[in-house]
């Protein structure tokens, strides 16, 4: 088998082979057999949760493994004033987090940075974090989560919540979501875990 040749056991029955030419080694790409239907949500689908009742934000879930039939969890996460996560990690997940309204402080591994509109978040697997709200008003977030890793279930194994006025005008872009008027872009954050 050629380097760049996938081997037999990840093989589609409809693989394509591309031709060779000049002694050019050959190539073989697998074809997708399955057509995923793409899936459309809009606010009024979403269902949000707190995972504990004492919680100071809750989650609603936009794609989860039960409606893209894939290992993902895609919601948005909004915290009341002064609202935070407990500290958590993930084993293999990785973590993003995109600051749709609001402003915060995101922790991982001990590393404090500030966070607000239009700023994104990327958690390592193994990163301890918590993300809180500093701010007077709510902060929302997108947070997307790959692979699932139980996070869906730990979701909507919580209370039920219902998403209110002040939710549903920022989801439906009724509430500017994103405005940059910092006057210039600005270099991303990383948090780097402390080095033991």
């Amino acid at each position: 088998m050629g380097r760049n040749e996938i081997p037999r056991q990840f093989r589609s029955p409809r693989e394509a082979k591309q031709p060779t030419t000049n002694n050019q080694q050959q190539i073989t790409i697998p074809m997708n057999t399955q057509c995923m239907i793409p899936i459309v949500q809009t606010s009024r689908d979403y269902q949000a949760y707190r995972i504990s009742p004492h919680d100071t934000n809750r989650l609603a879930i936009i794609f989860d493994p039960t409606i893209a039939n894939a290992s993902l969890t895609f919601c948005v996460e909004i915290f009341d004033p002064g609202g935070k996560t407990p500290p958590n990690r993930h084993q293999f997940a990785v973590e993003m987090f995109f600051v749709l309204k609001g402003e915060g402080l995101a922790n991982c591994d001990g590393k404090v940075v500030p966070i607000r509109t239009g700023d994104s978040l990327l958690v390592p697997p193994t990163g301890v974090h918590e993300i809180s709200n500093t701010s007077r008003d709510r902060l929302y977030l997108l947070c997307f989560m790959v692979p699932n890793e139980n996070f869906a279930e730990l979701i909507r194994s919580g209370t039920p919540v219902e998403l209110d006025q002040d939710d549903l005008r920022v989801l439906t872009g009724q509430d500017s979501l994103v405005t940059f008027s910092r006057g210039m872009v600005e270099p991303a954050k990383v948090l780097i875990p402390n080095q033991a």
